[in-house]
Formats: C-alpha cells, structure tokens, sequence
C-alpha cells in the first residue's frame, strides 16, 4: 500500500477524533493536533504544531529522565552510564525548552506528569529487576529516540515557529547519537 492511501486512511480513522476537538481551534491546526496524536503527521512526514510538539517533547523529556533514574539504580553498569548521560542531557534539553516558552519566545504550555502511555511504560519498568530490567530500558531507549528524532526532524524541517525550530535542528543530532548508542548497548 502507498504512502497517499494509507495517509488516506489514517485521514479517515482520524475524522471522528476531528469533529471532537476544540471549536475554537482552525481546521488545520485541528488536522495537525489529531495528526500528531494518532500518529498521522509522523507516517506522512508533516511537522506537528507548536504545542504538540512542545508537548511531545517535555513528556519525553521527563520520561527519559525519569526511567534512566530507575536504570541507575537497577541496571548493568553499562547501562548505568548511559543512564546518566540520558539524565544529564535530556535534563538540559528540558531547560532549554522551559527557557523558550517561559522567556514568551514559544506560546505553548509545559506539562507538568507524564500521559498514560509513558506512565504505563515506567509502571512496567518499576515492576522489573536485572536483565529483564535492562532489556526492556533499552527497548524503551530505543523505541523513545526513534521517535524523537522523527519529531525533531520533522518540526525542524517545517515547524511554525523559528526560534523552535531552530532549537529542533540543534538538538536533533544529540537525539540521534543517543539513539545510537541505546542500539549499541542493546546488541
């Protein structure tokens, strides 16, 4: 199946979670909201809107420093390492972002806990000891920096707002080099 029928179908799937949101939002930034939740924007290579991609990036900020504090505790000390490389720079990224949008340079809000999907994640992290701990830590690693990149990339490619976007362009390869290294501990 092509790219143009399966972002059909996404568009399609997607028309209900569209006619729920906001009223007070356009339909574009309706689209691209609903788009980034459900995964549209990611398949057909659209940027997210501004306060999806602060969002997205604060939750996965606080994810990645949250379970890498469990990994320092219950890992290998490979993996330990790399864990407080995780907190350290994913703890600088969170204040370069708190600094965009409280210096007023990015109109978006930061939230404060994590969504159900990464508080489940590190719910199952919480209930895991030894190699099955660290297995599944690299798993998320893995998986939460796939992501990020894509992200980054796609905002910094073609976000609203410059100030963002130009952070997204920096930031992206250190995303890249820690996807690298989750991949190398994982082998």
């Amino acid at each position: 199946m092509n790219r143009v029928a399966i972002a059909a179908l996404c568009a399609l799937l997607a028309g209900p979670a569209l006619a729920a949101e906001s009223n007070d939002k356009t339909v574009g930034e309706r689209a691209k909201s609903v788009g980034e939740s459900t995964g549209v924007n990611s398949l057909i290579g659209v940027a997210p809107i501004t306060e999806d991609f602060v969002k997205e990036v604060a939750i996965s900020d606080m994810f990645e420093i949250q379970s890498s504090k469990l990994a320092e505790e219950k890992a290998d000390d490979k993996t330990k390492a790399f864990a407080k490389t995780m907190i350290a720079d994913h703890g600088k990224t969170s204040e370069e972002l708190k600094s965009l949008v409280t210096g007023g340079k990015v109109k978006a809000e930061l939230p404060t806990a994590l969504d159900s999907t990464h508080q489940s994640k590190l719910d199952k992290l919480k209930g895991l000891n030894g190699e099955d701990f660290t297995k599944q830590y690299l798993s998320d690693q893995v998986s939460a920096h796939k992501t990020a990149v894509d992200l980054f990339k796609r905002y910094g490619a073609g976000g609203d707002n410059a100030d963002l976007k130009t952070w997204a362009v920096k930031t992206e390869p250190h995303l890249e080099g820690h996807l690298k290294m989750a991949q190398d501990l994982q082998k």
